[in-house]
């Protein structure tokens, strides 16, 4: 069986592992959402960070990008995914279907909010800029994963307006300059 992995956050720009077929998707009824504390990779349990996540929500379109795995990878690449997504049981696996840009309807590996989760939030946009702007985890900075998912949403041709307002938003509180 194919496995293809969904990617909409970090897995855009970072995704561990080289596919053998990479192309732009689109999953419906789900939305790309700063909606998931960070306590390991971007933020810790004392100063939480934020990731992104999918939040289901009815009407909803994500478009990110699909990531085919090489058949004789498909057990090491799973596991190397279930231990960097669900260190903290926040996300869910899940088999997707998605709609690639050529047309092709596939099934895809996702990682999905548990909204009944701790780690699940929902906080204004200013609230998330604020903590982006401070928080540090064992990947890094909260603000680099913010910039590093803007950057490559940019450059596939992506519109995110809230994205868009956290990267001007957080750069401005990390320089001390008002937006």
């Amino acid at each position: 069986m194919t496995l293809w992995v969904f990617g909409y956050g970090s897995l855009l720009w970072n995704p561990g592992f080289e596919p053998v077929e990479a192309r732009q998707g689109r999953l419906d009824g789900w939305h790309r959402s700063f909606c998931m504390l960070s306590i390991h990779h971007r933020g810790t349990v004392e100063h939480p960070g934020l990731v992104l996540a999918l939040d289901a929500q009815k009407d909803a379109r994500c478009t990110g990008m699909v990531l085919r795995v090489a058949d004789e990878d498909t057990d090491e690449v799973l596991a190397y995914l279930r231990e960097r997504e669900l260190v903290s049981a926040a996300y869910l696996e899940v088999k997707l279907p998605v709609t690639l840009d050529d047309g092709r309807e596939i099934e895809a590996v996702t990682y999905v909010i548990d909204a009944s989760h701790a780690q699940y939030i929902d906080f204004d946009l200013e609230t998330q800029a604020q903590m982006i702007a401070s928080a540090v985890g064992g990947r890094g900075p909260n603000y680099e994963y913010l910039d590093n998912t803007a950057s490559h949403l940019d450059k596939m041709g992506i519109a995110d307006p809230d994205m868009a307002w956290l990267v001007r938003r957080v750069a401005a509180i990390r320089t001390g300059e008002s937006v």
